[in-house]
Formats: structure tokens, sequence, C-alpha cells
């Protein structure tokens, strides 16, 4: 039955689809589900804190249900944007109709899309890799490939990780150093393992030139198809997707942001931090939000075992627990007073208990 809870993400493109076709107040359906049904849901249910037993991890793991899954989320993803380009193509928007159809796209492409992307590209299949970036592709944040396998996750909380948040910094100020040293990173990081192989910079083997490229590629096609069916210039479908791309890519910064905020490891003697264990991201095991999120927010666990299949991570107790689920926790972090006031006491708290402080 809990199989059956990760078909759950596909709500979302569905109260997408419906809403636009019904228009009026039900435009904002998907908002509704995200931000309203899910932190009830989240509240109302008990958590899940229940972890797959050490004897079944391993078949677990190599269940083709849970891949199979990801998989048919591709495609999905595709056709309901593509989708996109053809409704801001052909329907007559107001400037509400075009708020609430780029930001409802961008909680299908950024709120699940960037998850899925994010657990395939951890694999090391090809297939899955490939998915990984198509996913990527979507949302102009094909760079996220490289610096969160290769950047993040070798310097999550450290000060050289742009991609964890500071206590007492706002989203705000952290999204635009998430997003730019994030991005710079990635270069440097594309030109080590080029100079590593003994490849040019200048090459075609260099992924940022292609992840800067395809994108524009995908959105060109649709902009020329468009055209031509329409008889005008489109300028609608670029527009729609570059700012759906814009919030889905914010979508992952608040995700980063609530993840790891104020966490810290430890600078060793040597010079070297201290390993990365579940005590370095805060992690939440709210039921209805990780089937939507494919257990991303039992973050502790994937940071200490990166290569574990979403099916598979554990709750850690000894974790920070935020206090609600990420739908909720995406709301105070746009709201920097809240977010301090309900933050900043549980971070220190949870530091003294575990003598971190």
């Amino acid at each position: 039955m809990k199989k059956i809870g990760f078909f759950s993400a596909l709500i979302l493109p569905t109260l997408l689809v419906l809403g636009m076709q019904w228009g009026g107040p039900f435009q904002w359906m998907i908002h509704v589900f995200v931000f309203l049904f899910v932190p009830l849901m989240d509240y109302l249910i008990q958590k899940d804190t229940s972890n797959v037993p050490a004897t079944e991890v391993s078949e677990a793991t190599k269940a083709q249900f849970y891949k199979l899954i990801t998989f048919i989320w591709v495609y999905v993803q595709l056709a309901v944007l593509i989708w996109g380009f053809y409704w801001v193509s052909t329907q007559e928007l107001s400037l509400i109709s075009w708020i609430a159809f780029t930001s409802g796209m961008a909680l299908v492409t950024g709120g699940i899309g960037i998850t899925v992307a994010h657990e395939l590209g951890h694999r090391h299949e090809k297939i899955e890799q490939t998915y990984s970036k198509i996913l990527l592709m979507t949302v102009c944040y094909m760079h996220f490939f490289i610096e969160h396998n290769r950047g993040h996750h070798v310097r999550v909380a450290t000060p050289e990780d742009p991609a964890t948040s500071r206590k007492g910094e706002t989203f705000y100020a952290f999204w635009w150093r998430s997003v730019t040293q994030g991005y710079l990173s990635s270069w440097h990081l594309e030109r080590e393992r080029l100079q590593k192989k003994g490849l040019s910079f200048w090459s075609l083997s260099n992924q940022m030139f292609w992840f800067l490229i395809l994108p524009l590629l995908f959105v060109s096609l649709f902009f020329g198809l468009f055209s031509y069916l329409e008889q005008r210039l489109v300028w609608e479908v670029p527009a729609f997707f570059f700012i759906q791309s814009v919030l889905g890519f914010s979508l992952l910064e608040l995700v980063n942001y609530l993840e790891h905020y104020g966490m810290e490891r430890k600078l060793l003697p040597s010079g070297a931090y201290e390993k990365v264990t579940p005590l370095h991201s805060w992690n939440a095991s709210q039921l209805v939000s990780n089937f939507l999120l494919f257990q991303l927010q039992r973050h502790s666990d994937h940071h200490a075992s990166a290569h574990k299949r979403y099916q598979v991570l554990d709750h850690n107790e000894d974790s920070p627990q935020l206090p609600a689920g990420y739908s909720a926790m995406i709301i105070l972090a746009c709201i920097p007073p809240l977010w301090f006031a309900v933050m900043d006491s549980r971070l220190s708290q949870w530091q003294k208990q575990r003598n971190l402080a």
C-alpha cells in the first residue's frame, strides 16, 4: 500500500491542467493543495518514522517499481510542459491567470520535477542520469547535476558551500548567493574534470556549454512550432518557459535553505572538516509530504548515505527535526521574521542538546 503513495505526485499536474481548463478560482487548486491541504494533512496524520528493516533493504533497493515511478514522471512532466506551451499560445490569459499558471507549473517542474531529477542524478545508470538532465533542462538548471553531486555533497554544512544557509541569513540573501555562486562553482568543477582527463575547456566534452545551449534549443523548438501553427510569433512560449523556470529553481533553493539552515561541520586540526553525518541536515518525516517528494525530507540520511535510493532512506531521530513538512516550512521561509522566530530557538536548543553550541 505504501508503494501507491508515491504516485500521489501525479495529483499536482492533474490539478494544474484541470484548474486551467475550468478557469476562475479553480486555477489556484494546485496552490491550495500544496500550501494548505498538504500541511493540514501533515499535521493531522501521524509522522512516519518507520524504517525499512536491514534484512529487506537490499530487496527494496532493487525493486524496479520505485524506479518506474520516477521514469513515468519524466514523460508526464514533458507532456504537461508542452501542453503549457500550447495553452499560452492559444488562450487569452489575464495577468492573474498568467501568475496562477506559471507558478502552478513551477510547482510541477520545480516542486516535483527537480526532486525526481535530484534522485535520478545520484544514480550511476546512464538512463537515470539522462532523465535527470532532461528534467533539469525544463527549468534551466542543468548545472545542478554537477554542483549538487560534486560540490554540495562534498562541502555541505561548511562556509564553502553556497547551498548551505547560515543562521540569521534570510532566504532572499541566500537565494542570490546560492544561485550565483552555485553556477560559478559548476564551471569550476567542470574545468577540473576536463583537466584531469587532459581535455580542453573549450572542447565539446564541456557539459556546461551543453547545459547552457540545450534549454535554449528546447524552447526554440516549441517557439518555432507554435509560431508556425498560430501564424504569428508566440512570444508567450519563451516568456512562460523562462518565468516558470525561475520560479521552479527558486523552489529548489527554498528547499536548500530549509534543509541546511545553520548546520555546521567542525573544522578538524588537520584542516579538513569532520565527516558528513545525519546531524548535518534537517530531517522531516511527515507522511503525506514525503510521499509527494519521494522521501526527500529524510534529508539527513540522504547526505550521510547519498548512494541510497529514496525508498530505503531512514528516519534519524538524532537529526535536527523540522517542526513541519516542506510545504509549510517554505511559506515560513518566505517570511524571515517568522522563520527566525521559529527556527533560531529550535536550532540553538538542538545544538545544546547535542553539545554542539
